[in-house]
């Protein structure tokens, strides 16, 4: 197999100072760039509006400067795969979304917080999955009439993924082995919201459009059952590597296989 070039990125959310997690982070990816001979990537992830604080990417950026830590492209930098602000790539998502859906592999959620939070006092332990999504306001339980007046009524909506049930989940993990997750523990996460809070189509879509192969997932060792569910769900391969600072076990991605582009 040709050996790719290492590309890595860093995205932080412009919703207030950077914090030392935040740099840890990204000394990771830049002394992991630049030790294989690859490059590094800012993107923002600017999208939670209801955070967002005027001048954070600025103060962001300025502080990963005095820092030392270099950016190969990004925001502010330049570069061939852009842009690399989250909220300009709305069409992008969009597109993708609309591609999950046509094909089966997720739909579209109507239920608000209330109902969802009436659903949690109903049933102990509640999640949205496969036991529970018939239960629910979806366009798997309405009529593609109901739908529709639903989305051009303005009503708020998710897109979440379709997990299949008592599927096993086999990972190879360079640590702990043989890894086997029954899929009927995982919920149906959300992949899309109309504000993009959701991270998770954004950052699928990192490995295709910026060419990104590694990712830091922030998963520890004792979540990894949650991170496992995405690869699991868009058929990725996946390995662990080590954060050297607190000898947490982090998922780390290398997509081989992307949603159809």
């Amino acid at each position: 197999m040709t050996q790719r070039k290492v590309r890595v990125r860093f995205a932080p959310s412009p919703t207030g100072a950077l914090h030392i997690g935040g740099v840890r982070t990204a000394l990771y990816n830049y002394l992991f760039a630049k030790q294989n001979g690859g490059d590094m990537i800012l993107r923002i992830e600017d999208t939670d509006s209801q955070r967002f604080v005027p001048g954070a990417e600025d103060y962001i950026i300025e502080a990963l400067t005095w820092l030392g830590i270099k950016f190969d492209e990004g925001v502010s930098f330049g570069g061939n795969y852009g842009p690399y602000r989250q909220s300009e790539r709305r069409e992008i998502y969009k597109k993708y979304v609309d591609q999950l859906l046509n094909d089966g592999h997720a739909y579209i959620a109507f239920d608000t917080p209330a109902e969802l939070e009436e659903k949690r006092k109903e049933i102990a332990n509640f999640q949205y999955d496969a036991s529970t999504r018939s239960q629910m306001r979806n366009s798997l339980t309405l009529s593609q009439e109901e739908v529709q007046s639903l989305i051009e009524s303005g009503h708020q909506y998710v897109v979440r993924a379709k997990i299949e049930p008592n599927e096993d989940i086999h990972v190879n993990d360079l640590i702990r082995g043989e890894v086997v997750i029954n899929s009927s523990i995982l919920d149906d996460k959300v992949l899309y919201n109309g504000f993009l809070k959701a991270y998770e189509i954004p950052m699928l879509l990192e490995k295709k459009k910026m060419r990104v192969g590694f990712y830091k997932v922030s998963a520890k060792c004792n979540n990894i059952q949650v991170q496992h569910r995405f690869f699991y769900f868009f058929r990725k391969t996946i390995w662990i590597d080590f954060d050297f600072a607190t000898n947490d076990i982090l998922l780390v991605s290398k997509f081989y296989k992307q949603i159809p582009l």
